[in-house]
């Protein structure tokens, strides 16, 4: 009797895994599935955080992550984490070898990339935050590189901490967020830059990267956050939050940051992480729809659940979205591809593996929706 009743819970535990592996699967369905960043691809590194992607000016796609040597902990506890980066020349299909962009020697670290296309002049600004852990440990200076060759070669870091941020923030845990910027539809540059002690604040350049300059208008509550342009012109800040209420936070601006109307966005549940929102078609650029998209841990809690969402209206309503990793995940990175599919890199399994996927808009919203891009010719 014992020995059929172990037999049958066995069987019971051996059934639940297997719905769990089933539930944790990465979704059917998606184009390109690519580890691009784990610990085995460098037995010295403890783990690759952080995943950052855009496509560049010729359609290559470059992703760029921390590469974190001695441990996974963020800048004020590692003094070894260098910025490295892949490419791929064919929508992700195949991937270059990693490739170190930033290397400094031990007791100082890079960490967060992040980067902007400015799609004028055909320029890639990578950014990152900095520190000497061994002489001013806890002070965060913030980086900027460039490349105008599609990612091939980069300039050297050129460090705009005094331009971005107030001299008596010097001490302040303060960081660029990573993930990426924008260009909005008048050519300026914008990004995000938080300072917990004073609140999240946009920064950004009229001159296509030669100065920087930030925008004295604290946003709260925001942590980690993205920026966007919507069709009217109005900016809009879509922001991580740690106050546990489990939701994201939507701040709107129609002076150009001067003011804000702040609301928190039950739709977009989160856990308290960072996310990824991006514009994937425009009117205004001949498109039949205005469409957005986001990407996020969808869990209240836990950082589980990757999912990409699509919003019709501005960000005023969201669909549900697709699941495209229920397991562990975390940060994510959205991107357009050059043909028009959509590509995701994001942190999966309590940042043990940083993987590329890409799907389609049909494959989104379930054959409902499909990307034709009036600019080109059939």
């Amino acid at each position: 009797m014992k020995n059929r009743i172990f037999l049958v819970v066995t069987m019971l535990l051996a059934l639940a895994l297997k719905a769990q592996e089933r539930e944790h699967q990465i979704a059917d369905g998606l184009e390109e599935y690519r580890v691009l960043f784990n610990k085995s691809m460098n037995d010295s590194v403890s783990c690759y955080r952080i995943p950052a992607i855009v496509t560049a000016p010729n359609g290559d796609l470059i992703a760029a992550i921390d590469e974190r040597v001695p441990s996974c902990g963020d800048l004020k506890w590692s003094k070894d984490i260098n910025i490295v980066l892949r490419k791929s020349s064919d929508n992700g299909k195949t991937w270059s070898p990693i490739e170190t962009i930033i290397d400094f020697p031990l007791g100082k670290s890079a960490s967060d990339p992040s980067m902007i296309v400015d799609k004028i002049t055909n320029e890639i600004f990578l950014f990152y935050n900095y520190m000497n852990l061994d002489t001013e440990k806890d002070v965060y200076y913030l980086h900027v590189m460039k490349s105008t060759d599609n990612g091939k070669t980069w300039s050297k870091p050129e460090d705009i901490t005094s331009q971005i941020a107030k001299p008596e923030w010097h001490k302040d845990f303060k960081f660029i967020t990573s993930g990426r910027g924008i260009q909005t539809s008048t050519g300026k540059l914008l990004h995000c830059m938080v300072n917990l002690n004073s609140g999240m604040h946009l920064f950004g350049s009229d001159d296509h990267g030669k100065t920087w300059y930030f925008i004295d208008t604290p946003i709260s509550p925001a942590n980690e956050s993205k920026v966007i342009e919507l069709a009217d012109g109005t900016w809009m800040v879509n922001a991580r939050a740690n106050d546990k209420k489990g939701v994201r936070y939507v701040h709107t601006s129609s002076d150009e940051g001067k003011t804000w109307v702040t609301k928190a966005e039950p739709q977009l549940i989160d856990p308290g992480c960072n996310a990824s929102i991006i514009r994937y078609t425009s009117i205004k650029e001949g498109f039949k729809k205005n469409r957005l998209l986001f990407s996020n841990a969808k869990s209240e809690k836990g950082r589980t659940n990757m999912t990409v969402r699509i919003s019709y209206d501005e960000g005023k309503t969201w669909s549900e979205g697709k699941t495209v990793y229920g397991g562990s995940s975390a940060y994510s990175s959205l991107t357009v591809l050059d043909n028009g599919e959509i590509g995701l890199f994001f942190e999966k399994d309590n940042y043990t593996e940083n993987v590329f996927v890409k799907f389609s808009l049909k494959w989104l919203t379930d054959k409902i929706d499909n990307y034709k891009d009036p600019r080109k010719k059939k």
